[in-house]
């Protein structure tokens, strides 16, 4: 059998599939290990979103050129390798293997030919002389092997999207959306928790559309109850919900997260936009009265929350008057968390080919005159936590001085791992503890400073 190293590009969703990935290929025997140096085959799950993810991922796949060759394979698979096979294939010899998102399945007998032929080796196509696999969408059910400290964990609810925005092509890479079934998300919740998950993060590319295919009606807020008082996931402190679409934010949802316990004051909706005309445009049912009202709701609900979004500058038909409504927009309402995307035409989406493009030039600068305003909040907001004492979850030790004091990273209730920012806090573990054992744990931080997006403190 083979030892297997895997490397993830883009988001969240990209990670749980590492992890399925893993576990597939754990239950054939084959060893995942953690240095490229040690592997017999190493993957790179690619990221098709947007041009810079593209970017990143074609030099992460060149990255680890160098370790192929002597019997080391080469594989590329993920979101970039679905949207674009025959061009990857003849623009990257070499891959050993090229494989989309939903041929997940194969990889394990693929990897054991490889081990028998040599080579490159020939699936269902005679002439081809790698694999262009391009199955029909379906949800990935396998176990899942952590690739990562697994006191954070995501949970994917379902796979795909049916939103269809002009923008994106996420449709057309991921298919529709099909949800995971309520029995089979709280078997996979109570296996992380079983390993020591103490933070659960649902994911989806809309996780407010969960349930519409299987149970007829949007059922997120049920999920969430299910979750909080299901057995076997006690040990779950923390749930956590990104990409919530801000239409089916409602009142039922607002309720669940407001009185369970466990979910955290915390929501990721991404606005993309305010301005009416544009979002109607980009196929998006929200409109500026709307937003404004479920920020309301949200904030008034729970008026500790956090807010996070992100925004696309310099879509097409964005005028500067429209570009500045935004601006005023964002300036009046103060996100706790916001990032900014350039808008970059996707072949294939429908507002490519929408008159009035911005440019590459003019997204970017737009951008940064937002990200140049959200630092500035975000210092603000951050600098009112000095003196307050946060519950911190420990992600991990960044040293261990020779006065016994140690330096940890951390994030609080309102920090999304790899998103948002951390809290850098000092702490002088207990007398015959190792400084690692406080990695998962949730502690107490007082906050005595602030920086644009980190917070500083010491453990109480």
């Amino acid at each position: 059998m083979s030892k297997i190293f895997i490397e993830t590009v883009g988001c969240p969703k990209n990670q749980e599939d590492s992890e399925k990935i893993a576990g597939l290929l754990s239950a054939k025997e084959h060893e995942i290990v953690f240095c490229p140096d040690d592997a017999d085959v190493i993957i790179v799950n690619t990221c098709g979103f947007i041009e810079d993810a593209k970017r990143e991922s074609i030099e992460t796949f060149f990255d680890f050129v160098p370790y192929r060759g002597d019997g080391k394979r080469l594989i590329i698979t993920g979101c970039l390798t679905q949207r674009y096979p025959e061009e990857l294939a003849e623009e990257l010899p070499e891959a050993d293997a090229i494989l989309g998102v939903n041929d997940y399945e194969k990889l394990p007998d693929l990897i054991t030919m490889m081990n028998h032929k040599g080579g490159k080796i020939i699936t269902g196509e005679a002439e081809s002389s790698r694999v262009y696999a391009n199955g029909a969408p379906g949800i990935l059910a396998a176990p899942r092997k952590a690739l990562t400290p697994r006191h954070s964990s995501y949970l994917k609810i379902a796979e795909g999207c049916s939103n269809n925005c002009a923008y994106c092509a996420i449709p057309d890479i991921r298919g529709p959306y099909r949800s995971v079934p309520v029995e089979r998300l709280l078997e996979e919740a109570g296996a992380l928790a079983s390993e020591g998950c103490k933070e659960l993060i649902l994911i989806a590319q809309d996780v407010t559309w969960y349930g519409k295919d299987l149970y007829g009606s949007f059922a997120l807020p049920g999920l969430l109850s299910r979750l909080c008082a299901s057995d076997g996931l006690e040990g779950i402190e923390w749930i956590r919900l990104l990409y919530c679409y801000e239409e089916r934010v409602t009142e039922e949802l607002i309720e669940v997260m407001a009185s369970e316990k466990k979910i955290l004051n915390y929501i990721d909706i991404p606005l993309q936009h305010v301005n009416g005309k544009l979002l109607r445009s980009m196929r998006r049912p929200s409109d500026s009265a709307d937003i404004r009202k479920t920020i309301l709701n949200l904030r008034e609900a729970m008026p500790d929350i956090i807010i996070r979004t992100t925004f696309i500058t310099g879509l097409p038909g964005e005028t500067e008057q429209e570009f500045e409504e935004l601006y005023d927009f964002i300036r009046e309402t103060r996100f706790d968390r916001l990032g900014v995307f350039a808008y970059s035409p996707e072949e294939g989406t429908k507002a490519a080919l929408m008159p009035g493009q911005a440019g590459k030039q003019v997204s970017e600068e737009r951008r940064d005159i937002i990200m140049r305003l959200q630092r500035q909040i975000s210092l603000e907001k951050n600098s009112e936590f000095i003196g307050s004492v946060l519950d911190v979850i420990v992600d991990e030790l960044e040293d261990d001085g020779p006065d016994n004091d140690c330096v940890y990273i951390g994030r609080s209730r309102g920090d999304a791992p790899e998103i948002d920012g951390s809290v850098i806090f000092s702490a002088r573990p207990g007398a015959g503890l190792n400084p690692y054992d406080t990695i998962g744990n949730i502690v107490k931080v007082r906050i005595t400073d602030a920086m644009d997006y980190d917070l500083v403190g010491e453990m109480v």
